[in-house]
């Protein structure tokens, strides 16, 4: 990875952050608009012990295209008040159409909003002689509903 990508993605989790702390809602979260990658995630709502599955699409900008060999994952999930349980501690990205497409199944253990993360790890290639593995943030809510 090089300087300038690291210095991207550390910009882009500073502003998906900054975003989170400041209260600003969360229907649909784009993160740096800047860089190789654009992800795209809506927030999710359940029931309290119910079931749901959060759709998280992650995009590669013109003149990128994933490396589809690699083991596309977004993984290390966890919650900051604990209260919401994931389905499993690995989830692989699908392709469809050059997009990794990733199911994330959470469960909600308590009523009210709570901010979730991981981190994508995912593999694209620039030209045919640049290659690149990145670790990009995952950060959403999943709100658990009395």
């Amino acid at each position: 990875m090089t300087y300038r990508s690291r210095a991207v993605s550390l910009l882009g989790a500073v502003v998906l952050l900054t975003g989170l702390w400041s209260g600003a809602g969360q229907a649909a979260q784009t993160a740096a608009q800047t860089g190789p990658y654009i992800v795209e995630v809506a927030d999710v709502t359940a029931h309290v012990g119910q079931h749901a599955v959060m759709h998280v699409t992650l995009r590669l900008r013109p003149g990128y295209r994933l490396l589809e060999s690699y083991t596309n994952r977004v993984s290390r999930f966890s919650s900051l008040d604990g209260d919401v349980a994931f389905d499993r501690p690995v989830v692989r990205g699908v392709v469809q159409d050059g997009t990794l497409v990733f199911a994330v199944g959470v469960t909600p253990t308590a009523a009210g909003r709570h901010p979730i993360n991981g981190v994508f790890r995912v593999g694209y290639i620039q030209d045919p002689d640049s290659l690149s593995m990145i670790s990009v943030p995952l950060i959403a809510n999943v709100i658990g509903a009395p």
